[in-house]
């Protein structure tokens, strides 16, 4: 008997009748779910979600995502970073103490972090200085390195590619700028975390156009939640209405009786998944397995 390779991808679509998703952003230690996480977990695993990163923007939150994963092992899993907004709390320990937080096993990834020039909570000089210096960790400790990028494409591709020949995996998350930098984002191998953002990104130069185009290559997608923020609203006027055709009784009702505009939970990640796939032209459970493996691939999940 000969013994032949299991196509993982293979393996996992003939294993679940369900969707199977990976959430690969989400802020579950926000205040909102400090009353019945175990409970929105609980939804999101009925709902098809297998495992889910908790988003850290600060070294306190990156601790407690933490936490959570050792509550919830192989459910959960941490970043460590300090996001740009909070990069003027950087303090000459912060390096150490992210490092140290990063070493867990349960920590599969640097991030949430990058440049913001929307609003400037840090400055932009401070923000570069503190984006560089967790791209450089990342590069060290070979971890997938998860930014976020707003008003700031030229100089978040200046630093990253100050590190280019080093750069592990890189994700994007919850990208809400114009299409022609996704596209140069894709040419670079960075991969992309679709939000519910995309329900109301129909500006023809958003994400939207390049789904529309179907010049967004599969093995580059990833789904997020972004809870308890970006709330996939399936009833938004902007959304086409072949979209809104698709998308199922089941993942509808998740949406609709748990999750609001004011506080979004994982378990509508089905919605954004069957979004998506009517963008795509594709069935929301090959979206849901290549995004799936996609981050179990990128983040050395099981």
């Amino acid at each position: 008997m000969t013994d032949t390779a299991v196509d993982p991808f293979l393996e996992m679509s003939n294993c679940l009748d369900n969707y199977i998703l990976v959430d690969v952003g989400a802020n579950l230690t926000s205040r909102k779910f400090s009353r019945d996480l175990e409970s929105v977990i609980s939804r999101a695993k009925d709902s098809g979600v297998q495992k889910i990163i908790v988003c850290s923007q600060t070294i306190k939150g990156s601790k407690e995502a933490m936490r959570l994963s050792q509550i919830f092992p192989g459910m959960i899993y941490s970043m460590a970073g300090v996001y740009p907004h909070e990069a003027k709390s950087w303090e000459p320990e912060t390096l150490g103490e992210l490092r140290e937080i990063a070493k867990n096993t349960e920590c599969v990834a640097i991030g949430q972090c990058g440049l913001d020039y929307c609003k400037n909570f840090s400055t932009p000089e401070v923000q570069r200085d503190v984006f560089r210096a967790q791209v450089e960790l990342a590069c060290q400790l070979k971890k997938p390195l998860c930014i976020h990028e707003r008003d700031a494409f030229d100089d978040a591709m200046s630093i990253l590619n100050e590190f280019k020949a080093e750069l592990p995996p890189v994700v994007l998350l919850s990208y809400t700028g114009p299409s022609s930098n996704v596209q140069k984002y894709i040419d670079m191998g960075i991969y992309l975390g679709i939000t519910g953002y995309i329900t109301k990104d129909n500006s023809g130069e958003g994400v939207q156009a390049l789904l529309d185009k179907g010049t967004l290559p599969m093995e580059q997608l990833l789904v997020q939640s972004d809870a308890p923020f970006m709330y996939p609203n399936a009833r938004a006027s902007k959304l086409p209405d072949h979209v809104k055709g698709g998308l199922t009784e089941r993942s509808t009702n998740y949406l609709q009786r748990y999750c609001t505009f004011t506080r979004n939970e994982p378990c509508s990640l089905p919605i954004i998944v069957e979004i998506l796939a009517a963008f795509m032209k594709k069935s929301p459970e090959d979206i849901a397995l290549a995004t799936a493996f996609n981050a179990l691939k990128i983040f050395g999940l099981s």
